[in-house]
């Protein structure tokens, strides 16, 4: 890694907040020499002070492009920032009939989701996306990432995580406060600035909310809607996973469209397995499932962008008496017409 002796300590820190803890174990101060690069930092020192402190200097360096290596390795930052596009190569449905698409990739910030009857195989795809399948699962399907097959560490590294799943059923077991769960994971990510981080998880879990809670509730009080929420906040904002799993989040209590937005924000790839029509057509495009199998891939087109809008205030009718009912608030005909116009 040449290219850090030519970086300033405050560029270094930018790009790899978990430097600090390099410079803190070896007893470096470096405040006030964020404009310079390492080795200038080092040769500030007189021949008497790296005498006296055993300060060796090509050692140092050395040892922090190791140290910079082995965390990017652990923290899968690097094959985060690479990864661009997942592709599906088809493979057979139940009956071993081949599925009926020729190749489908998926970019960045985009949004597929995978419809289909109950016990058709969207689990399935989902666990084949996640485990990079390599025609080794029943359906004989192969997931390439940027259009190459994936290194090994995607399926056996416990530190380098392609996928996170998120699914209706998220319940905590850990007796932590919201804080010391949001904290516990910023400093497994080395984050530099925790504080700001807890705080911006916590507001976009509200903004998700059915309704709100604070930093000192206990996680295991929370309800299955916070939960989801604040799971949906955390994986965009701290997660250094590039593909996100969503299985049937519909009756998740969360708002669903906030949800989706912050994720494809963090430049995540989205694929949700779902029932409902107004996350179905949300999406870029939808795979259909059938038997098993990928029957066809559709494009979301302009005349179901439409019927979208009129299905969201639908949608926005019912979710505001979902509000007066949990407000104790009685449901008239008055209200009820005027919410529809």
């Amino acid at each position: 890694m040449n290219n850090i002796k030519n970086m300033t300590i405050g560029q270094l820190r930018q790009k790899y907040p978990f430097i600090i803890n390099y410079f803190e174990e070896n007893r470096l101060n470096v405040e006030g020499f964020e404009d310079k690069t390492f080795v200038e930092y080092l040769d500030h020192f007189t021949e008497e002070e790296k005498e006296e402190w055993a300060i060796d200097t090509h050692k140092l360096l050395e040892d922090l492009s190791s140290y910079i290596i082995q965390m990017i390795g652990f923290l899968g930052l690097e094959d985060d920032n690479r990864i661009e596009s997942l592709t599906i190569l088809p493979g057979t449905d139940k009956d071993g009939k081949k599925e009926g698409f020729h190749e489908l990739t998926i970019h960045k910030s985009e949004i597929v989701s995978i419809v289909g009857p109950t016990g058709s195989g969207k689990s399935r795809l989902l666990a084949d996306i996640e485990w990079t399948a390599q025609k080794d699962t029943p359906t004989g399907r192969t997931i390439l990432i940027n259009g190459e097959i994936p290194d090994k560490k995607w399926r056996f590294s416990s530190n380098n995580k392609l996928v996170a799943q998120l699914s209706q059923n998220m319940n905590f077991v850990m007796d932590l406060t919201v804080e010391e769960f949001i904290r516990l994971h910023a400093e497994s990510r080395m984050v530099e600035n925790i504080e700001r981080v807890v705080e911006e998880i916590i507001e976009a879990a509200n903004n998700l909310a059915g309704e709100k809670f604070e930093l000192n509730t206990p996680i295991t009080s929370l309800s299955g809607g916070q939960s989801r929420a604040l799971m949906i906040a955390d994986t965009a904002i701290l997660s250094s996973s590039p593909i996100v799993l969503i299985d049937e989040i519909e009756n998740a209590g969360i708002d669903r469209k906030k949800a989706l937005n912050l994720l494809v924000s963090s430049d995540k790839i989205v694929l949700m397995a779902t029932h409902d029509p107004i996350l179905a057509l949300m999406a870029d495009k939808r795979i259909v499932i059938k038997n098993g199998g990928i029957e066809r891939v559709i494009g979301t087109s302009q005349e179901e962008k439409e019927v979208l809008i009129q299905l969201e205030k639908m949608d926005s009718i019912i979710q505001n008496m979902r509000n007066d009912l949990r407000k104790g608030l009685t449901i008239t005909k008055e209200k009820f017409l005027i919410d529809n116009q």
